[in-house]
């Protein structure tokens, strides 16, 4: 498919938009109400650092479901999010968590499904069943993962929002073409044709939308290439939209304040001494620094 639309690199003219001025009366309902499905034996730092995220990001309320077995660890963690356990299998997610998975998010604004959720079975045939919510979606990690194979479960939520968070290696599982070594293409074309709106992780990070409008990033640095940063984007993103930002500010706004806050980060620890952990504690900061900006 033919792509014309230009593709921007983004601004404050985008950013300022995204985060607006907080409303004096307004209260914890005010700012989103999020729900984070995630979790699994082994994979406990994922879904703290997305829910983490989500807060330093804004978010009035967040919720997080993990396995029963995890949900001590996390209980513990996360002190500014409400953690409650799900019914497990093996250490990962059963199918019988559904019922109150969805019982929780009736209540919310947005669903994060993926971080630290591992592939088996069972956990792959809850995502296709959460892939029915009306509800705006973000998509990271094995909840990409499980689309390999069932890409028309993605096609079948055209109209809805739903943001996927891919790195290259997950963007080729689910049919990501990047064989001819042009991302902004890759990532158009995927976007376009299943109606979704797709975060191609890596150096320089696109952001590209339905309609063929993409966005080019260009904060962060090489010290974020660690094992973790990925989830906090997914939290940034989430938050944004919970709080009812447009998909169109809120996703672009929330890579460059990853970038940002993973530049101010390396500026104080360096790249190779840098954290995940450090990115969420330097959230605040690339949001004041935007804020603050000319314009």
């Amino acid at each position: 498919m033919e792509v014309t639309t230009l593709i921007r690199t983004v601004g404050l003219d985008l950013l300022k938009p995204a985060l607006p001025q907080r409303q004096l009366d307004g209260h914890k309902g005010t700012f989103g109400k999020l729900l984070i499905v995630g979790g699994a034996v082994g994979y406990t730092g994922a879904p703290y650092l997305t829910a983490s995220a989500a807060v330093r990001t804004g978010c009035g309320l967040v919720s997080l479901g993990v396995p029963k077995t995890i949900w001590p660890i996390e209980a513990a963690k996360c002190v500014s999010a409400m953690p409650f356990p799900l019914p497990e299998k093996n250490g990962m997610l059963a199918g019988r968590a559904l019922p109150r998975i969805l019982e929780k998010l009736d209540g919310c604004d947005v669903l994060a499904l993926g971080p630290g959720l591992g592939r088996g079975r069972e956990t792959a045939r809850l995502v296709w069943e959460l892939l029915k919510t009306e509800k705006p979606l973000v998509l990271d990690a094995d909840g990409i993962n499980a689309l390999s194979g069932h890409i028309d479960l993605l096609d079948a939520r055209r109209g809805r929002p739903t943001v996927l968070t891919p790195h290259e290696v997950e963007f080729a599982r689910i049919g990501g073409d990047l064989s001819r070594g042009d991302r902004e293409r890759a990532a158009q074309d995927f976007a376009m044709a299943h109606g979704c709106v797709l975060v191609l992780k890596g150096h320089r990070t696109i952001t590209a939308f339905p309609d063929g409008d993409t966005f080019l990033n260009t904060t962060g640095n090489p010290g974020m290439a660690k094992g973790g940063s990925g989830d906090v984007l997914a939290g940034m993103i989430l938050s944004l939209l919970g709080q009812g930002i447009p998909p169109k500010q809120a996703v672009p706004a929330a890579v460059w304040l990853h970038g940002a806050a993973g530049d101010l980060a390396a500026k104080d620890f360096g790249e190779y001494g840098m954290t995940p952990s450090d990115l969420l504690r330097r959230i605040p900061a690339a949001i004041q620094q935007a804020m603050d900006g000319p314009g």
